[in-house]
């Protein structure tokens, strides 16, 4: 395919900075509804149709249902239930208070891997409490109703991040399973720089569970116990995608500070390296060693310079672009692009960029191969769930 050309404008312009405030009317997220506005007309970019289908408050994540529904989490604190065939969304509630400021608010949802046995759902949130907030993850049973809603029933949180902190930034909250049924969190720096290389917190680290929060004997820090014992990688900024490749491999995107966003492949016990080094620069104009000073420290595979803001992360396993098989998708916040990246072995290069006109959120698979996203409503309060087809 030929490099991207321009969509229709179809969003405000962006900061270059990946800050994600937005919204606090908590009574209007949490209001159920149903999608009566007429979505904009579809248009078409480089071989692929973009369909915008039903808007959200400020969303953050989604994930489909074996019935084809799709779970959406809106930021302020709101579960939502889209029902694509009538165009229709319900709430789910039982939803646990959450810390809605600036990054902070209800994040991730994921299905557990045998959920048509169990219905368990798991969802990040910033969580308030002493000290300030910090990033957890809770399991609960859902329970649908016949009126286009449902409930979580017996939730409980099942990790922490480890202190809490004041500010309202860089809590990752990423969650995803890999095919053995572990779960993997990424757990954001806070804003603190340190934090990252301090083995006695979960804050800038991605961590490896169980299903029910306690930790596989085989984490590489085990044997030294608490929080060190959920570590899997260390020396992490923002970490906002998480997805594992057909063979297993597990990689990242984050955001670095002043340039250098980042795509590693995630190594057991392996240390990345921020704040000791990083691809780009504290945002005060202090300068941070590049990865080539430090060779101790894993360098990520790409490094982009200016930046794209990551968030959102597949590796598309489908079958309705089935060139693209294999390829990783990253949603673009400041660059407001969709970026196509082409795995070989350990390494990857950017092989696409698709120009969206609008911050993307989320990127997620649907049960037909087609590829969805979520705009960021951070900036206007609203943000469209959009299908990609191919022309």
């Amino acid at each position: 395919m030929k490099s991207a050309t321009s969509l229709l404008a179809l969003g405000a312009a962006a900061t270059l900075l990946a800050a994600c405030g937005g919204p606090d009317s908590k009574a209007a997220a949490n209001a159920a509804s149903t999608q009566t506005a007429s979505a904009p007309a579809a248009t078409s970019i480089d071989g692929i149709v973009v369909t915008p289908v039903a808007k959200f408050t400020a969303p953050w994540a989604m994930t489909f249902l074996p019935d084809g529904r799709l779970l959406v989490t809106e930021m302020a604190g709101a579960l939502k239930l889209h029902d694509l065939a009538g165009n229709s969304t319900g709430v789910v509630s039982g939803v646990p208070a959450v810390f809605h400021k600036n990054q902070g608010g209800l994040a991730d949802v994921v299905l557990h891997p045998q959920y048509e046995s169990n219905h368990l759902v798991y969802i990040s949130f910033a969580e308030p409490g002493d000290g300030g907030a910090g990033a957890a993850v809770a399991r609960a049973r859902l329970a649908l109703d016949d009126k286009g809603g449902g409930a979580l029933e017996g939730l409980e949180v099942i990790w922490r991040q480890v202190p809490k902190k004041s500010g309202a930034g860089h809590f990752g909250q990423r969650i995803a399973f890999d095919r053995d049924g572990k779960l993997w969190i990424s757990s954001s720096e806070r804003q603190e720089f340190d934090p990252a290389q301090d083995m006695k917190t979960n804050l800038g680290k991605i961590v490896r569970l169980n299903d029910d929060g306690s930790v596989p004997g085989d984490n590489p820090f085990a044997d030294r116990g608490g929080v060190t014992a959920q570590i899997w990688t260390l020396g992490h900024r923002n970490i906002l995608g998480l997805a594992f490749d057909a063979q297993g491999q597990p990689w990242n995107h984050e955001m670095g500070p002043m340039g250098g966003d980042e795509l590693n492949r995630v190594e057991k016990g392996a240390n990345y390296g921020y704040p000791i080094v990083s691809n780009g620069d504290h945002y005060d104009g202090r300068v941070i060693p590049d990865h080539d000073t430090r060779p101790e420290f894993r360098a990520p595979v790409i490094t982009w310079k200016p930046v794209i803001s990551p968030a959102g992360f597949i590796i598309y396993s489908g079958g309705m672009f089935p060139d693209w098989k294999g390829n990783g998708f990253i949603g673009g916040l400041s660059s407001m692009s969709l970026v196509r990246v082409a795995f070989d072995g350990a390494s990857a290069h950017e092989a696409q960029r698709f120009d969206m006109q609008r911050r993307i959120r989320e990127v997620e698979q649907g049960p037909d191969g087609a590829i969805w996203l979520l705009e960021d409503g951070t900036r206007n309060g609203q943000g469209w769930l959009l299908k990609l087809t191919p022309r």
